[in-house]
């Protein structure tokens, strides 16, 4: 049994990182359906429910200390990459898209509260859930510690992103061949939109690293000075916010052309998502298929939504699904699916998807109020 708070730190940050490297470099067929960061909070969820870790106090402040400084700086990592000229270029049929990809999941989440009937807890965690269908599994963790997600819950939002995503991946990379003839159905022209290779990237060598940690911990350190006199409805969402308003700023500085951010900011999430998993147990997974099956419905009304919009505002097949992608997939599969169409398009796709580490911060905050609001 692990009693020693360093101990308990470094064997997270070893799970972490051997299923990190183990993805990497052995590319087995198994990380196409389920991801690392699933089998990382599996391990770790593992661990604690057959008692390798101590229930102590100096593990539980380890773990609290940990969990409120990398948070901040993990989000403020991760929005460096925004970049909004680009995204304003985009033009009109891609700028629809996305709007609609977005209104149309926060119909969905509201609607599945009413069909669902959910509870404060299962609120909250489909709020963490829209986090990550709007940006990334950081917008998740972010959403869902705003919301006080219990550590278990996201044990199902984890299960229901993958299987629901790999379905969703595989049904839009189905509908490509199918393009013209759905353009023709609603009226549309083949977008032409084509960019050159998005950002710009500096090296420094390792020194990168240690500037990029160095200013992620001033603005951790920042956010939680400012949450500690002013809140938005609790001092974690206060935290949330401040430190994506430095990471937008940011954004327009020169660290934007630091390369190494995304790394950083990655590292970070892992030893987040390993931390989460130490903290849950589960008692049963009973309630995992009424999660995948609300989240089937989310994408039902997300689809239904979309082809409507297509239809009027003669929106393309591209456009849309990877407006639809960019969103629920993120940066690891909307250029995939924007390369299918045109590999000259594949900045499209992930353009969308890094604008899409604000809108999952900001919208799955705003949803998961609601669905909380709405919760019986």
């Amino acid at each position: 049994m692990i009693s020693s708070p360093l101990v308990y730190l470094l064997s997270l940050a070893f799970g972490a990182t051997f299923f990190h490297l183990l993805e990497q470099k052995t590319k087995l067929k198994v990380f196409s359906y389920v991801p690392a960061v699933v089998m990382i909070y599996a391990f770790s969820m593992f661990m604690a429910s057959v008692g390798v870790y101590e229930k102590n106090e100096e593990i539980d402040a380890i773990y609290s200390l940990t969990k409120t400084n990398l948070l901040p700086a993990m989000l403020f990592l991760m929005l460096l990459q925004v970049d909004f000229r680009h995204f304003f270029k985009l033009g009109k049929s891609l700028l629809i898209s996305y709007v609609l990809a977005v209104f149309s999941l926060a119909c969905g989440f509201i609607l599945i509260a009413f069909l669902f009937q959910l509870n404060q807890n299962e609120a909250a965690a489909f709020g963490a859930l829209s986090g990550s269908w709007m940006g990334g599994t950081a917008n998740m963790i972010a959403v869902g510690s705003a919301l006080n997600v219990p550590s278990e819950a996201y044990g199902y939002v984890l299960i229901v992103d993958s299987v629901n995503y790999t379905i969703w991946v595989m049904l839009l990379l189905f509908l490509v061949p199918f393009a013209k003839k759905f353009n023709v159905y609603v009226g549309a022209k083949e977008s032409e939109m084509i960019f050159s290779q998005i950002g710009c990237a500096c090296n420094m060598g390792a020194k990168r690293y240690w500037l990029l940690i160095f200013f992620a911990l001033i603005v951790s350190l920042a956010s939680q000075i400012i949450a500690g006199h002013v809140e938005l409805l609790n001092t974690t969402t206060t935290v949330v916010v401040v430190a994506t308003f430095f990471g937008i700023l940011g954004s327009f500085t020169k660290l934007k052309n630091v390369n190494g951010s995304s790394e950083v900011a990655t590292s970070m999430l892992y030893v987040l998502i390993a931390l989460i998993g130490s903290k849950a147990v589960f008692e049963s997974f009973g309630e995992v298929g009424m999660y995948v099956f609300a989240g089937f419905c989310i994408l039902l009304i997300h689809a239904l939504i979309m082809v409507a919009g297509a239809k009027i505002f003669k929106l393309d097949l591209f456009s849309i699904a990877v407006s639809s992608l960019a969103n629920i997939g993120g940066v690891a599969s909307a250029p995939i699916l924007a390369a299918t169409y045109n590999k000259a398009l594949v900045s499209v796709g992930v353009l969308m998807a890094v604008m899409g580490y604000i809108i999952g911060t900001f919208g799955g905050l705003a949803i998961g109020n609601i669905l909380v609001g709405l919760a019986k």
